[in-house]
């Protein structure tokens, strides 16, 4: 019979229970015997691995986090760490390794799979930035969780006539402020990938002003600087400014996951068992023009770069003046 286990690691994302879910029920309903790795990595070298039942996920597909836990492991970097998990995975018997999670953990598995360990990656992470995939698991809860805080924040920016600086996450990505801030009607988006203008900036806001704009919302991805710093530029082009900064932080990782991303989440984890049932492993698991791909997960991970869709970036600039 053969025997895989499954990890979560790295930041939790809304959704990765219902990969775990599928996963496990998907791989039973074949014939595997299914295990579950706690805390990530660092289980995984620790040996905190358990065999997974029907009921053991049973009611999860609709929360947030992960039943598995997660921990960050930088020690899984060095081959000594890697080639204790291989050792801990032998001990079970364990043929092949679902790792879900972001681009440091598509890092462990891409090691996993140069040892010569099957390994299957799936994409979870809110910030939308793995190559191979358009879409990641978590990524539509982030951005809706965003969606209703940048409108909660819009009435009280109208009613004071303010500007406010909202700072959201996606580490060195612009995907979630760039989607959050098309569907809020913020006026500024500020991303990585895309250099601003402060000057150019501060011209648009007078100018919204001058047409009896009420409110300013600017949507401020990490990756470029904090919201404080972008703030104090502002406030030094004008002191009058009247701007406040809301750092939405961890709330963006909560919560229960969308219809959208549990379905993509069991597609995923489906299609990750109908992959070892055919004996492929070394491979990443993406969704690309609706359709759930995979390729291989070192070619993917080494030659490959995530794009955001900046044609959302210029429609924004079209029709938020």
């Amino acid at each position: 019979m053969k025997k895989i286990a499954v990890l979560t690691s790295g930041g939790d994302a809304p959704g990765m229970n219902a990969a775990v879910r599928a996963i496990v029920r998907k791989g039973i309903y074949e014939g595997f015997e299914v295990y579950g790795i706690n805390y990530g990595f660092a289980g995984l070298v620790s040996g905190d691995i358990r065999k997974l039942g029907i009921h053991d996920v049973s009611d999860i597909v609709g929360r947030g986090g992960t039943f598995l836990y997660s921990a960050r492991y930088p020690e899984f970097a060095k081959e000594e760490g890697q080639l204790k998990g291989i050792e801990q995975l032998k001990k079970y018997g364990i043929d092949s390794l679902v790792v879900i999670g972001g681009d440091g953990s598509y890092k462990g598995a891409v090691a996993l799979a140069k040892h010569g360990f099957p390994t299957v990656g799936i994409p979870g992470t809110i910030d939308n930035d793995i190559a191979g995939t358009d879409f990641t698991i978590g990524f539509d809860t982030a951005i809706n969780t965003v969606l209703e805080a940048l409108d909660r924040i819009r009435d009280t920016a109208t009613s004071h006539v303010r500007t406010f600086i909202v700072e959201v996450m996606g580490r060195n990505a612009g995907d979630i402020a760039l989607w959050a801030g098309v569907g809020s009607g913020a006026e500024q988006i500020i991303i990585p990938e895309h250099r601003f203008d402060i000057d150019k900036i501060v011209s648009e806001i007078e100018a919204g002003r001058n047409r009896g704009k009420k409110h300013t919302i600017i949507v401020l991805a990490e990756g470029v600087m904090s919201g404080e710093k972008f703030g104090k530029l502002l406030q030094e082009k004008d002191p009058n400014y009247q701007t406040r900064i809301s750092v939405l932080g961890h709330m963006q990782r909560g919560g229960a996951p969308t219809a959208r991303d549990r379905v993509l989440a069991s597609l995923m984890g489906a299609k990750a068992i109908d992959l070892l049932k055919k004996d492929i492993g070394g491979v990443c698991v993406g969704i690309q023009h609706g359709e759930i791909t995979y390729g291989n997960i070192i070619e993917t991970l080494e030659n490959n770069k995530h794009t955001p869709a900046l044609n959302l970036y210029q429609l924004n600039k079209e029709i938020s003046y």
